[in-house]
């Protein structure tokens, strides 16, 4: 019963603070008029058929790890959990493995209190992990993005409510003007990450297919360029024809 409760009061926070403060989705440096190239860090990625120069590349948590032997020093955008700053476990440790001494142009993290940024400056500069410009994100801010993009409204009481940062990447990137976006390296279906041995479980998998689903159905230009994920999810495949 108590934690019904608990429940309880906290979806009616969440909701009345959403309607209160109408938040914004998060706007990137500037809108994007080219393709965007969002890169997970699910063991299988490809490098994008056709890639040009004005492809703007967003990496995700540690996979800024696989772009690097594609012949690229640092991605246009980053997107980091909150815990991966501090974070003891194996993944938030292995992702400042990877990142010390790397460099990125705008980096948004999630969930970090925005009245603590100092602590986060401080964070990153552990691990010397520069970037351009620095944006924290909150839950509600994230909430809008999905709501405005899919339309989908989630208060996020579970991690099975929310999307994977990647898939935050996905919609931030249909905000902000792309007319489309690429994905590799995201596959709701597997384990592990490219970026170490650990062979961790992913989580937000049922909700990202559905998102997947949902901005397909929309007709939205979502596309893959691993052959597997879009033969297994439905995405179409990026040839390299479909721009330019």
């Amino acid at each position: 019963m108590a934690s019904w409760i608990a429940e309880t009061r906290k979806r009616l926070y969440r909701n009345v603070k959403y309607q209160i403060i109408r938040p914004a989705p998060p706007a990137a440096p500037a809108p994007f008029k080219a393709p965007v190239v969002v890169v997970g860090s699910a063991p299988v990625s490809n490098m994008v058929k056709g890639w040009q120069p004005d492809f703007p590349i967003i990496t995700i948590n540690g996979s800024q790890s696989a772009i690097t032997p594609w012949g690229f020093s640092a991605p246009d955008i980053t997107f980091l959990q909150f815990n991966q700053i501090e974070g003891t476990n194996t993944n938030a440790v292995e992702v400042r493995r990877v990142l010390s001494g790397q460099r990125t142009g705008a980096l948004y993290v999630f969930l970090w209190r925005k009245d603590d940024r100092p602590r986060l400056e401080n964070g990153l500069r552990a691990f010397d992990y520069q970037y351009d410009s620095l944006q924290i994100v909150d839950r509600y801010e994230r909430m809008a993005l999905l709501d405005r993009v899919a339309g989908v409204k989630s208060l996020e009481l579970d991690t099975e409510s929310k999307c994977s940062n990647g898939m935050n990447a996905v919609l931030f990137a249909f905000h902000n003007g792309a007319p489309a976006v690429i994905i590799t390296g995201i596959n709701p279906g597997s384990t592990g990450h490219a970026y170490n041995q650990a062979g961790l479980a992913r989580a937000h998998v049922q909700m990202d297919k559905a998102i997947v689903a949902k901005l397909l159905a929309q007709k939205r230009p979502l596309y893959t360029a691993d052959p597997k994920v879009s033969e297994d999810i439905g995405i179409p495949l990026w040839t390299g024809s479909e721009w330019g």
